[in-house]
C-alpha cells in the first residue's frame, strides 16, 4: 500500500469522524446511489422596479403590492418600495456622501410597506413628476411578490388607462410593438436598482432590418436611478413598427416601453417572452375592434408562422391570415382586423421544422373613431406553478385563461381586500385549445382592491392575462397584463455527505 493511499484513507476517516456519516459504497449500474430529486424551496429575496408612471400633470397613479401566502416560509422578513432617489439616499452614493444624505436617509419613508402576506397594500400619487420606484422583499414577503402600477390620464397624448407589472431586473429584454411614427412618443425606461452603474445597449429593428444609430450604445444608468430614452432620438427616420432589443453590458436593469399615441391613447409594452419556436399571446378582449401582430426573429433565416386563435369553442384559423412570413433580422407587422368577433381569444404561433426563435406582441384596439384606446399583449410563458395579478376591483377586471394543447385545471384565489374582506377560492377547467374569460371570484365583504392568484393543478400548460377596464367620457380605457409564472420557488438539489471521491485507485 503506497503512501498516497494511506493518506487518503486517513483523510476519509477524519471526514467520517467530523460528519458522522460517509458514503463509501460504489453506486451500482442501476443508479441506486444517484442523487435524489431536487426540492423546490421558496425564494428568500425579490427585487422589483417600477418605471416613472407619467409626465402628464393630470395623471393619477395607484400602486398595489401583494405577496401570496407560501408554504415553507418562516415568520421573518419585510418588503419595502421606495422612490429611486430615496433608495439612492438610503444606500448613499459611494464616495459622494456629504452628510446631507445621512439626514435624508433618516427622513426617507417607504412608498409602500406591506404588513403581511395574503393582503394587498396600496398607495397613490398624482401629477407628472412621480419617480421610478425600487422595491425589495425578503423572507416570507419574497416568494411571488407582485407590484402593479396603474395610471389614468384623462386627456392628451397617451390618454387612457396605462398599467404595468413592476419587473425584476435582468440583462436582456425584447419589445416587439414599439414605434417611432409621427403620432407616437415611445420611451424605453431603464431602471437600475443596484449600487453600481449599469451600461446598456439599445438595438432597433424595423421592416428593413437593423436601424443604424450612433447614440444607442453604451448608455449609462446611474446607481438607484431611472433613465427614460425617447426612441425617436435613436433613429434617423420614422418607423411604424419596431422591435427594441435592450442588452446590458454590465450590471442589470428593469426595462419597459411606454407607448404613447396622439389619437389612440397609450399603454405600457412589457417585455416579451424570450425568443422561441412557438408562442402564446393570451387575453385578447372579446370587444377588440382591431388586432395588430408584430413579430421578429433575430436569426438570419426566414420562417413562416402558423397563426391560430384559441376561442371559447376551440382552435380557429383566421381567414386570410393562416400564416405570416417573417424575414430574418426584420420586423414584420400584420393587421388581423376584428380577430375575435365578439368572443374571448388567445393567439397561438407555431412553426414547421426547421424552426427559428421568434419574439412577438399584439397591439389591441378597443372603441371606434375618436374614442379608441390601445393596449399591448406580449408573448408570455405558462403558469408553471403559480401566477399573481394585483389591483383588481369588484368591477372592471377580467381573467383570461387558455390551454393550447391539453385540458388543464387551475385554482383561482381572490385574496383578502386591501381594506377588508375574506379570501375566496374557485377551481376551473380549461378545455384543450380554448380560451375562457372568467369573471374573477370576489372576496366576501370586499373593501378596497384585491389580488388574483392562479395555481396550475393538473393537465397541460396554461397561459393567462388580466384585463382592467375603466371607461371615461366614452373612451374605453383598458390595459392588459400577462400572467407568467411568479418564480416564487427555486429548485435546490438534494445533497448527501459523500467522500467516496477521496478513495485512491
Amino acid at each position: 500500500m503506497n503512501r498516497t493511499t494511506l493518506s487518503l484513507i486517513a483523510g476519509v476517516a477524519a471526514l467520517a469522524a467530523v460528519t458522522g456519516f460517509a458514503a463509501l459504497d460504489t453506486p451500482d449500474a442501476a443508479g441506486a446511489g444517484s442523487a435524489k430529486a431536487a426540492a423546490r424551496l421558496p425564494v428568500e429575496r425579490t427585487t422589483l422596479v417600477c418605471p416613472s408612471p407619467s409626465s402628464s400633470d393630470i395623471a393619477d397613479t395607484s400602486y398595489t403590492s401583494f405577496t401570496p401566502v407560501t408554504q415553507g416560509t418562516d415568520g421573518d422578513g419585510k418588503a419595502q418600495l421606495r422612490s429611486a432617489d430615496e433608495e439612492s439616499a438610503t444606500t448613499g452614493d459611494k464616495g459622494k456622501n456629504d452628510g446631507k444624505k445621512d439626514d435624508k436617509k433618516k427622513a426617507a419613508k417607504p412608498v409602500l410597506e406591506p404588513k403581511e402576506p395574503g393582503k394587498p397594500v396600496t398607495g397613490d400619487t398624482s401629477g407628472g413628476d412621480a419617480p421610478a420606484l425600487i422595491g425589495t422583499a425578503e423572507g416570507r414577503f419574497a416568494p411571488g411578490w407582485t407590484m402593479q402600477q396603474t395610471t389614468e390620464v384623462a386627456a392628451g397624448t397617451g390618454r387612457g388607462l396605462l398599467g404595468v407589472d413592476c419587473t425584476a431586473p435582468d440583462t436582456e429584454f425584447w419589445f416587439p410593438g414599439a414605434s417611432t411614427a409621427a403620432d407616437r412618443s415611445d420611451y424605453v425606461h431603464l431602471t437600475n436598482p443596484d449600487d453600481s452603474a449599469a451600461v446598456v445597449d439599445i438595438e432597433l429593428y424595423g421592416k428593413d432590418g437593423a436601424v443604424k444609430s450612433a447614440v444607442a450604445e453604451g448608455i449609462t444608468v446611474a446607481p438607484h436611478s431611472s433613465e427614460p430614452v425617447l426612441l425617436s432620438t435613436l433613429a434617423d427616420a420614422p418607423q411604424e413598427d419596431l422591435t427594441v432589443h435592450v442588452s446590458v453590458r454590465s450590471g442589470r436593469v428593469g426595462a419597459a416601453v411606454q407607448a404613447l399615441d396622439d389619437k389612440l391613447g397609450g399603454d405600457w409594452l412589457a417585455a416579451a417572452a424570450d425568443p422561441a419556436d412557438s408562442l402564446v399571446l393570451p387575453g385578447i378582449p372579446k370587444d377588440a375592434t382591431s388586432v395588430r401582430l408584430i413579430a421578429f426573429t433575430p436569426a438570419d433565416a426566414d420562417t413562416d408562422l402558423k397563426v391560430r386563435l384559441a376561442s371559447p369553442s376551440g382552435l380557429i384559423t383566421p381567414a386570410g391570415h393562416d400564416t405570416v412570413h417573417v424575414k430574418g433580422g426584420m420586423t414584420t407587422a400584420v393587421d388581423l382586423g376584428d380577430l375575435t368577433r365578439g368572443e374571448a381569444g388567445s393567439l397561438m404561433l407555431t412553426q414547421s421544422s426547421p424552426s427559428v426563435p421568434v419574439v412577438a406582441a399584439l397591439r389591441v384596439t378597443r372603441g371606434k373613431g375618436g374614442k379608441q384606446e390601445t393596449a399591448f399583449i406580449p408573448a408570455t410563458g405558462p403558469v408553471a406553478a403559480r401566477a399573481t395579478s394585483a389591483d383588481n376591483s369588484e368591477k372592471g377586471s377580467t381573467l383570461s385563461l387558455t390551454a393550447p394543447t391539453a385540458t388543464a385545471q387551475v385554482k383561482v384565489t381572490a385574496s383578502a381586500g386591501s381594506e377588508g374582506g375574506t379570501a375566496v377560492t374557485k377551481t376551473y377547467t380549461i378545455k384543450a385549445g380554448t380560451t375562457q374569460d372568467i369573471a374573477p371570484p370576489v372576496p366576501s365583504g370586499l373593501k378596497g382592491t384585491y389580488a388574483l392568484t392562479v395555481e396550475h393543478l393538473s393537465g397541460g400548460p396554461v397561459y393567462g392575462a388580466r384585463t382592467l377596464t375603466a371607461t371615461e367620457e366614452g373612451i374605453p380605457g383598458f390595459t392588459v397584463q400577462t400572467l407568467p409564472d411568479d418564480r416564487g420557488t427555486v429548485s435546490v438539489p438534494h445533497a448527501d455527505e459523500d467522500v467516496s471521491v477521496l478513495q485512491g485507485s
